[in-house]
């Protein structure tokens, strides 16, 4: 009986270790995207930087409405 309840424990304690990793992983994740994101942003609003759109013949031109340009 001591023993069954050890097991239980020892297998709860493993998942629970693993999804407190799972967990720190993804949110370590989540915020190196967001910070990329805003680093990414603040790049673009710099003079100088040209956002390309997909026209419908599948070529890549600057925004006709561009204020930095």
């Amino acid at each position: 009986m001591v023993w069954r309840v050890l097991i239980f424990l020892a297998i709860g304690l493993v998942i629970y270790l693993g999804i407190s990793k799972i967990w720190r992983d993804w949110t370590c994740q989540f915020k190196f995207d967001d910070e990329e994101t805003r680093r990414l942003r603040r790049e673009r609003k710099k003079p100088g930087i040209i956002d390309f759109k997909r026209d419908q013949d599948g070529r890549f031109r600057p925004d006709d409405d561009d204020e930095r340009r």
